[in-house]
């Protein structure tokens, strides 16, 4: 991060040589009663010696965070920090705590906040978890490739001119037939022999909706002339237990070598050499690795925060910044990444195997009433926004979520947790889209469990796995009440996994109708990839869901799902009212005499309690023109999405 360590006249030289004016800083006059908010401000032209005043302001988010811990014990008024344009590199996480005086007090808040946020002079401000990567070379072994000394760095994500780059891989699964043991694989082909540093590397699984990884321990001759190829524990029990052995004999890639590092845009992080490591990469057409803008992430967490119980952490704001270049390293550990959802394994006690959610980049913890309007989540390796544990009103509202390794939003009670209150969470009119980049079996937004949540007028498109998700990890019931997904509007999801949906329900969602779920005004659409999805899907033990005034179409089925019969878990009382949808259903799938897409025992039983009233069927040959032919189906999918005041904002027109 810049520290110029210089006199008030050379920040405002840099001010006038970057373009702009030496202008006071917005008023922040009384209105409606509420005192004028106490100001700090920050700027990378700062200093961290100085007050934190408009024509002094520090230099670092941390030290104004410790003038805000000053102040905040005897606060009589919000508490804003203005963060000027730049890009704040962060060494160390911005944690946030109750018992450390972060919290706004009294009705009054904490906001962090670009600095102009809401006018037309609102100044770009990134705050990043990531290191420049500079010194490159060519490799002296690989024509057209390049080097740099990186010393003990870990990575698994890498951003060349603003761009993810992508790990080197075979694209393929191993040559030869395949077959499992207990340690690993043999193959009777002998090219994997020649693979170089294999234990830099990682084979990937993806079966329907399950996406796992894990590492190689070491490449050997195997039986008449083939390869043994030894996999790291104890990720391979963990992934033999969870997706059994017929998966494992179809590994759908192979990532990680200097031997793969083909394509342009590719690279590899060389760890042959402890504390010595060094990138490769294949530059894209146009880039000029001497003067080329590379970042590679460093710190997990951007921003977090957390309470004790009943003593939450609370009243905090976050405007209008980016957050950007936190990484996330645990699937490069032995134990790996046996996963399905956004959940994996990791072995604890004895036998004791824990389920645990990939964690946010920016997460909050025992919190209430802390808000993020208006941000950018992009350039992350886990997910990019997580409230866990009695997280209850907070608010997620006008932000874009992109490119990201994992889900946009997850909140609510997630694993290793099967036990807690969040509620009244709100999740309105954001922009989801091209998330789930390096972990494809997650969802734009998660909701593990939680009472009256609202998820509202957001846009969802262009993920691997599932849209929007509400229901807990294990069949936990008791956790869900009073939940709205109203007004969204959700396409291209499961381009890559299939049996997910658009938005995807599972599990008891109340007690009756009276407090159970509703998904409203919905337009999911567009997404018919793979053999089995469905635009709203009500899966395993759903109950007490109303589905009323949707318009779905072009998914393999419009509705439907699995009910699991056994240990008392079918799908039952949900009922659907005033839908438009086309009702199509894959060629393997028998129709019932009511609509949806049901799958028959032996796997899944049926369906009970579902009523159906006043839907109406879409022309399957042009569902969409169809639609808009109607003016009630057209006037569903004209207000679904973000509302036009916040349009422009995400960049949507």
């Amino acid at each position: 991060m810049a520290d110029l360590r210089v006199g008030a006249v050379v920040s405002a030289m840099v001010v006038a040589l970057s373009g702009g004016a030496w202008a006071a800083p917005p008023t922040a006059a009384a209105t409606g009663g509420r005192p004028a908010a106490q100001e700090l401000y920050v700027a990378p032209w700062g200093n961290d010696g100085w007050p934190g005043t408009f024509e002094r302001p520090f230099a670092t988010p941390g030290r104004a965070r410790q003038a805000v811990r000053a102040k905040t014990a005897s606060m009589t008024s919000d508490i804003v920090v203005n963060l000027r344009g730049g890009t704040y590199r962060l060494t160390a996480p911005l944690r946030m705590s109750q018992a450390a005086g972060d919290s706004g007090r009294g009705g009054h808040r904490v906001v962090y906040q670009a600095y102009g946020y809401g006018t037309a002079r609102q100044e770009p401000v990134t705050l990043s978890g990531g290191r420049r990567i500079g010194g490159w070379r060519p490799d002296p072994q690989r024509r057209g490739v390049w080097r740099a000394d990186v010393a003990a760095l870990e990575t698994r994500q890498l951003y060349v001119e603003g761009r993810r780059a992508a790990r080197a891989s075979l694209g393929d699964g191993i040559p030869g037939e395949l077959k499992v043991t207990g340690t690993g694989l043999t193959t009777t082909s002998a090219v994997p022999r020649g693979w170089r540093a294999p234990r830099d590397m990682e084979l990937r699984f993806r079966f329907d909706y399950l996406e796992g990884r894990c590492g190689i321990a070491g490449i050997s001759r195997g039986p008449r002339d083939g390869t043994t190829i030894t996999m790291d524990q104890p990720c391979w029990r963990l992934a033999r237990d969870l997706y059994g052995p017929e998966l494992l004999a179809l590994p759908s890639d192979v990532e990680n070598s200097p031997d793969f590092l083909d394509e342009r845009g590719s690279w590899y992080l060389d760890r042959s050499r402890p504390g010595h490591h060094a990138l490769l990469y294949r530059p894209r057409a146009g880039e000029d690795m001497r003067r080329a803008d590379v970042t590679a992430p460093v710190l997990q967490t951007l921003v977090g925060g957390s309470g004790g119980a009943g003593r939450p952490v609370h009243d905090i704001a976050f405007k209008g910044l980016t957050f950007a270049h936190a990484g996330w390293t645990a699937p490069s550990e032995p134990a790996g990444f046996a996963a399905a959802w956004s959940m994996y394994l990791r072995p604890g006690r004895g036998d004791e195997i824990r389920l645990l959610t990939v964690p946010g980049n920016v997460a909050f913890r025992h919190a209430e009433r802390i808000a993020f309007q208006g941000n950018r989540f992009v350039h992350l390796g886990a997910q990019g926004l997580r409230f866990s544990g009695d997280s209850s009103h907070n608010t997620v509202d006008g932000n874009v979520f992109t490119d990201i390794s994992d889900g946009g939003v997850a909140l609510g009670v997630l694993p290793p947790s099967a036990t807690g209150t969040s509620r009244g969470n709100r999740v309105t009119d954001n922009w989801i889209h091209h998330t789930g980049a390096d972990y494809h079996a997650s969802s734009g937004i998660w909701d593990g469990g939680s009472r009256r949540t609202t998820i509202a007028h957001n846009q969802v498109d262009h993920v691997p796995y599932t849209g929007i998700l509400s229901g807990p990890a294990e069949d936990v019931r008791g956790l869900m009440s009073g939940n709205r997904i109203v007004g969204n509007r959700v396409f291209a999801t499961n381009r890559l996994l299939a049996d997910g949906g658009g938005i995807y329900l599972r599990g008891e969602q109340g007690t009756s109708y009276a407090d159970g779920a509703v998904v409203s005004g919905n337009a999911v659409t567009d997404s018919a990839y793979g053999i089995w999805n469905v635009g709203i899907y009500t899966d395993d033990s759903s109950r007490w869901i109303t589905v009323r005034d949707n318009a779905v179409h072009d998914y393999r089925a419009s509705i439907g799902g699995c009910s699991e019969d056994w240990g008392d878990r079918p799908v039952r009382d949900v009922r659907f009212h005033g839908n438009f949808w086309d009702d199509t259903v894959p060629d393997w799938l028998p129709r019932r005499d009511h609509p949806g897409g049901w799958p028959p025992a032996p796997d899944c039983g049926d369906p009970k309690n579902l009523e159906f009233r006043g839907n109406t069927l879409l022309t399957p040959a042009d569902a969409a023109a169809d639609c808009a032919a109607r003016a009630v189906c057209a006037g569903i999918v004209d207000r679904a999405g973000p509302r036009e005041s916040y349009q422009r904002r995400l960049g949507l027109r």
